[in-house]
Formats: structure tokens, C-alpha cells, sequence
């Protein structure tokens, strides 16, 4: 697994894209701050950029950073969460603008994942993470149904957990809004 960190953030820091397991569903990732990085995301995906993806942070600590104001129920929501909890906010900032959805909104994530934890700790900043398939088709659920489309697209694959049989399961999202208002999306 070491090397595998090294080699990631290596390819991040230099704006490349990387295929790595999350704490739900494998995932693309890319520097959450670099605006070409997340535009080459959307063009593997081939999806419209008006679809906002989610970033992953290791610590709930760093939320501060990139979302103007966290809503009190946040860390109420964080704290009990049993399963992988994405959290649409307002008012993300410090971001690359194409990855905040025009009302200004973004989901984050905070990963408890082995990998995907270190990674982001490593990291110190924001990576995205995005279901790896093709906008459109099916989320894989295990390394071996992602496409070669999406394989063949990214400049490193991480090894660890490419074993893995077992089928993950996309979070649960919910999104915030303010004076503690929030709807269940997933």
C-alpha cells in the first residue's frame, strides 16, 4: 500500500487522474484545486460539468476550509454516521470552480476507508472521488467490472483492494441547507 500512496500523490501533485478504492464504490480521483485536472474527470466520464462530483477528506477538521459556514447538524450528522455519509454544503470555497455546482453547493465526504484515508492525509488537500464508469452506465461495485474506457484513461491505477470480491455500495447523501434544513438525496 505505500507504494501505491507514493505513486498517487505523486501523479496528483503533477495534475493526473487515478483509479483508487474509496470507502463505498471505486472511484476516479484528481486534485480537488486544480480546474484542468477535474476537467479531464468530466471529459473521461464524459459527463456535462454541470453535474457536480464529491471530494474526500480524512479529517472533519479540514470542512472549514472549504465550505464557508458548516452547519451545526453537520457534525451531529458526521459524528453518528454508521455507513459512508456525503454532505451536500453551501457555500463551498478554495476549490476549482468547475467542480462547485452553480448554486455554489458541494458534497464532501470525510473517509474512514485504509486507503483512501491515508491517501487525502498524504495528500493534504481535497481529491475527488467519482464513480468509475462512463456517465450513464452502471456503477461498478467491484475493480473488475470498471471499463477499459475508464482503466485506460486514468495515468495510475492504484493495486490495493483489486482483489476485493465484495460489492460496495454507493453513500448515503444528504444535503444541507441553512437554519439546519436538510433533504435526503440517497
Amino acid at each position: 500500500m505505500t507504494d501505491d500512496l507514493r505513486k498517487a500523490c505523486e501523479v496528483l501533485e503533477r495534475g493526473g487522474l487515478i483509479l483508487y478504492p474509496t470507502d463505498t464504490i471505486w472511484g476516479i480521483g484528481c486534485d480537488a484545486t486544480n480546474e484542468d485536472a477535474v476537467r479531464r474527470v468530466y471529459e473521461l466520464k464524459r459527463r456535462s460539468d454541470s453535474k457536480a462530483m464529491l471530494v474526500l477528506l480524512d479529517s472533519a477538521a479540514k470542512l472549514d476550509r472549504y465550505v464557508d459556514e458548516v452547519p451545526d447538524i453537520a457534525w451531529s450528522l458526521i459524528e453518528v454516521a454508521d455507513k459512508p455519509l456525503t454532505i451536500i454544503y453551501s457555500g463551498a470555497k478554495n476549490l476549482a470552480k468547475n467542480l462547485i455546482a452553480e448554486d455554489g453547493s458541494l458534497g464532501i465526504r470525510i473517509t474512514g476507508e485504509t486507503f483512501s484515508h491515508k491517501l487525502c492525509e498524504q495528500f493534504r488537500r481535497p481529491i475527488v472521488s467519482t464513480s468509475a464508469n462512463v456517465s450513464g452506465e452502471p456503477s461498478p461495485s467491484v475493480f473488475a467490472e470498471i471499463s477499459d474506457v475508464i482503466k485506460s484513461g486514468v495515468d495510475y491505477i492504484v493495486g490495493y483492494r483489486q482483489d476485493d470480491k465484495q460489492a460496495a455500495r454507493p453513500s448515503s447523501i444528504i444535503k444541507l441547507e441553512a437554519g439546519g434544513v436538510f433533504k435526503i438525496i440517497r
